[in-house]
């Protein structure tokens, strides 16, 4: 597929990355001379240097000869005039970056005379997974899939767990819950494990089910678990602005740190019931002023990963109980899961995996396509939901008679609303969706993929 990024900023370097790696066309187009130069040479694309705006830029791209336009500049606007002048030119499918919460309302009624296929907002759906997250404080990190149906949550074994010493097989008896671990971390390995995988303290394991039958699962192993009812953030962010209005709604207690004076007027004219305390929130005196000692959940939101690492530790080792760290710089979530900094959300690659799924989707969905794609065991692991179709391979066939790949786990099937831990005599059928998880090195894009 030919694509032309505009912007090769954050969200455009990782899209580079990503996309490239799985063979596409790609054309990078940015200002800064030194960016560009550094993707040229680091990944197999074209770059132009310009502006992705100009009527110029985008005909020397030759973008009405591609497939999709992804419009990721810092700027708003200027994605929106990319995608319009671009559909001008005749590309196919565009997406635009879109980060000021004032335009929401406005691109659900504009959308189509915009000629967006669909619009990413990398602050709200850091949001969205830190609220997850504060929902189900026991688990490091949660994904949805099946429509919020079912669900994978990670989960450290402490010493003490009952499943230390346990062979997987045994999990079902042990717990009475239809949950499967689908991926375990232990150190620097990773598993896709079978039921003779034993664990052993220390592991991360990955757990899939419905919400309910995981929310028994954490109660029944004695995973720690209380509920959050006060938040703390430091820096008031975007992704603070939507996650306060969203968590306040709810009932919870927000309170915002934030050094610049202007943004807390501003913050507390937009989310009035909040509180907005003018301060530095890195300092360790301040934080102690606001009774960090007391706070449920402390979210880390400053534009360095650096200070966001130090902050997560400092508050895990005061006894906060949920602890949750923004990081942009993915090569230093090795050096926090070292440091016990262990919930992570990073926004770039957050919407990075939304636009691969819905390229991954693109002329595949007569075969079952990609319906949702999350990146586990800090993106070592791939986690997919696919449709069941007419066209998908060996259906209403006992799963014990299906050759699969080797690595490839099929964790759960949704089907009309009910969620199933498969086992050998469950078939797939029409109109399920399936979750498939396996090593991030592997590129499936439909669901016949899967079989040998």
């Amino acid at each position: 597929m030919r694509i032309v990024i505009v912007g090769d900023g954050k969200v455009g370097v990782t899209l580079t990355q990503r996309l490239s790696s799985e063979g596409h066309d790609l054309v990078i187009i940015d200002r800064n001379p030194s960016v560009l130069g550094k993707s040229v040479t680091q990944y197999d694309v074209i770059g132009i240097l310009g502006n992705g705006a100009s009527l110029k830029t985008l005909q020397e791209a030759e973008v009405g000869k591609s497939d999709l336009l992804i419009a990721a500049t810092s700027a708003d606007e200027v994605n929106l005039l990319c995608c319009i002048t671009a559909r001008k030119l005749g590309v196919k499918r565009s997406i635009a970056r879109v980060r000021n919460p004032e335009y929401t309302e406005q691109l659900a009624l504009l959308k189509e005379d915009l000629g967006l296929s669909m619009t990413i907002n990398p602050d709200l759906a850091a949001a969205m997974e830190i609220l997850n997250l504060i929902h189900f404080p026991a688990a490091i990190k949660r994904e949805t899939f099946a429509r919020g149906k079912a669900e994978i949550i990670e989960l450290k074994l402490q010493k003490d767990n009952i499943l230390c010493g346990r062979y997987l097989r045994e999990l079902t008896h042990l717990t009475k819950c239809q949950v499967l671990v689908c991926a375990v971390e232990r150190g620097e390995n990773l598993e896709i494990p079978s039921g003779d995988f034993q664990l052993r303290a220390g592991d991360n394991i990955y757990v899939t089910g419905s919400f309910r039958d995981l929310a028994s699962f954490v109660q029944k192993l004695n995973f720690l678990d209380h509920r959050i009812r006060n938040v703390m953030l430091i820096g008031g962010s975007r992704i603070a602005f939507y996650l306060a209005k969203i968590l306040l709604s709810e009932g919870y207690r927000v309170k915002i740190l934030e050094i610049d004076s202007q943004q807390c007027e501003k913050l507390a004219a937009d989310i009035p019931d909040a509180q907005i305390i003018h301060g530095d929130g890195t300092q360790m005196d301040i934080l102690a002023a606001e009774e960090i000692e007391n706070t449920d959940a402390f979210v880390t939101l400053t534009d360095l990963d650096e200070v966001n690492i130090v902050l997560s530790m400092f508050a895990k080792r005061i006894g906060v109980y949920k602890v949750i760290t923004k990081i942009n710089r993915m090569e230093y979530t090795d050096l926090a899961a070292q440091m016990e900094v262990e919930s992570i959300v990073s926004p770039k690659n957050i919407v990075c995996n939304d636009i691969v799924r819905y390229i991954r989707a693109l002329d595949h969905t007569s075969q079952g396509s990609v319906l949702a794609l999350h990146r586990l065991v800090r993106e070592k692991v791939e986690a997919l939901e696919f449709s069941v179709t007419p066209n998908t391979h060996h259906l209403e066939t006992p799963l014990k008679n299906l050759k699969i790949k080797s690595g490839v786990l099929l964790a759960c099937i949704h089907r009309r609303g009910r969620i199933i831990i498969p086992n050998g005599s469950d078939v797939l059928r029409q109109g399920d969706s399936v979750v498939v998880v396996t090593t991030a090195d592997r590129i499936f894009y439909n669901l016949n993929d899967i079989f040998e």
